[in-house]
C-alpha cells in the first residue's frame, strides 16, 4: 500500500532529549478541540466506510480481527488484536470483517464522521471490539510534522506489546471505558492525547538517521538543538547569528542547512512558533494580550497583533472569541 508506514521496530542533558520535547510542543500547539473517543462491538458479516475529514483519528482492534483498505482501490490490510493505526490526515478508509464484505453495519458510525448505510444482517458472528477516536487540529498541515506523516501509520500488535509505555496507555484506556468511573471522560481525552504521542514517537524511531525535511532537522546535532533552543525560548530575540553561535557553527553554513532540512529560513520558522505559541495561549489561558505579546517576543501589544493577523487572519481577540 502507497504512502504507508509499519513500525518494525543551553545543556548538554536537554539537547540528548530534545526532540522529545520539540514533539510534544507541537502536538500541543497545533490541536484543539475536545478528543473523541468510543468502543465498538461488531458481529460478522459488517462493514463501514469512513469519508475522509480534516482531523487526525485512530483505531485499535481489542478483540478479533479486521480488514482495512483507504479506498476501494487499495490492497485489504489485516488488522488483529492489539494493532494500532493511525490516520494523521483523516484518510477515508473501509473497515470490514472480511475483504469481500459488502453488507454495511447499522449505526455503527464512529464520533463525527459519517459512513453508507446498508441493511444489516442478523446472522451470527464472531464479534470484533475496536476502540476508535479522532483529534481536531488548528489546521491541516499547520506544521512542518504534521504534514510530513503518511496517511496510515500501522503498529502491529507485537511491536505495541514490546512498547511498554504505549501498552500502558492501551490498558488503562481500556479501563477506563469499561469500569466507566467518575472522571472516566477527562481520564480518557488525556490518555488518548498521550497514545498521539506515543504512535508518533514510534514512527519517527523507524525512520533513516539522514532523514530529509523536518524530520531530519530534529534529529541533525545542530540544528535539531536550535529547534529546541526556539522552541524553548520562542520570546528571546533571536537572530540568525545568534542561534548560529549557539549550535557552533557559522551563519552562512546555519542558514544553509535549517532551510534545506526544515524548509524555511530561521526566523520564518521563529515567527511561525511564535504565532502558534501564541494561538495556544489564547484558546487556552486567560493571559492578557500584552503578557501572550511578551512571552511570544514582540514589545507592544501592537507588533503582536499585527502579526497575528497576518498569519492567522483574525486579530487576537477575534481568535480567542471563536477558539476560546
Amino acid at each position: 500500500m502507497a504512502n504507508q508506514y509499519v513500525v518494525q521496530g543551553h545543556d548538554e542533558q536537554e539537547v540528548e532529549n530534545f526532540d522529545m520535547d520539540v514533539l510534544a510542543d507541537v502536538l500541543a500547539a497545533t490541536r484543539i478541540g475536545n478528543t473523541l473517543f468510543c468502543r465498538k462491538e461488531l458481529e460478522a458479516p459488517w462493514r463501514m466506510q469512513v469519508e475522509s475529514a480534516n482531523q487526525a483519528s485512530f483505531n485499535i482492534v481489542s478483540r478479533g480481527t479486521c480488514w482495512l483498505r483507504l479506498n476501494d482501490k487499495s490492497e485489504p490490510v489485516q488488522l488483529v488484536q492489539g494493532d494500532v493505526v493511525l490516520y494523521p490526515h483523516g484518510t477515508g478508509r473501509i473497515l470490514a470483517d472480511r475483504p469481500e464484505t459488502t453488507v454495511f453495519a447499522e449505526n455503527q458510525a464512529w464520533p463525527e464522521h459519517r459512513h453508507d448505510r446498508g441493511q444489516g444482517n442478523t446472522k451470527e458472528g464472531a464479534a470484533t471490539v475496536m476502540f476508535g477516536g479522532c483529534y481536531h487540529f488548528e489546521h491541516n498541515g499547520a506544521h512542518p510534522l504534521l504534514s510530513l506523516l503518511p496517511d496510515l501509520i500501522h503498529i502491529q500488535a507485537d511491536e505495541a506489546e514490546r512498547a511498554g509505555s504505549l501498552q500502558t496507555t492501551l490498558r488503562l484506556l481500556s479501563q477506563e471505558v469499561q469500569r466507566e468511573l467518575p472522571g472516566a471522560r477527562v481520564v480518557t481525552s488525556r490518555l488518548v492525547d498521550v497514545l498521539f504521542v506515543y504512535i508518533i514517537r514510534a514512527w519517527l524511531e523507524q525512520q533513516p538517521n539522514h532523514a530529509a525535511g523536518w524530520l531530519g532537522a530534529l534529529r541533525d546535532k545542530q540544528i535539531g538543538k536550535a529547534l529546541a533552543l526556539i522552541h524553548k525560548s520562542p520570546q528571546e530575540h533571536w537572530t540568525v547569528e545568534s542561534l548560529a553561535g549557539d549550535v557552533s557553527m557559522s551563519r552562512a553554513a546555519f542558514a544553509k542547512r535549517f532551510s534545506d532540512l526544515v524548509g524555511e529560513p530561521p526566523l520564518t520558522y521563529l515567527t511561525r512558533w511564535r504565532m502558534d505559541t501564541a494561538a495556544r495561549l489564547l484558546r487556552d489561558s486567560d493571559s492578557s494580550l500584552s503578557a501572550i505579546a511578551e512571552r511570544t517576543g514582540y514589545e507592544t501589544e501592537s507588533s503582536f497583533s499585527k502579526a497575528f493577523r497576518r498569519t492567522h487572519g483574525v486579530s487576537p481577540g477575534q481568535y480567542r472569541t471563536v477558539r476560546g
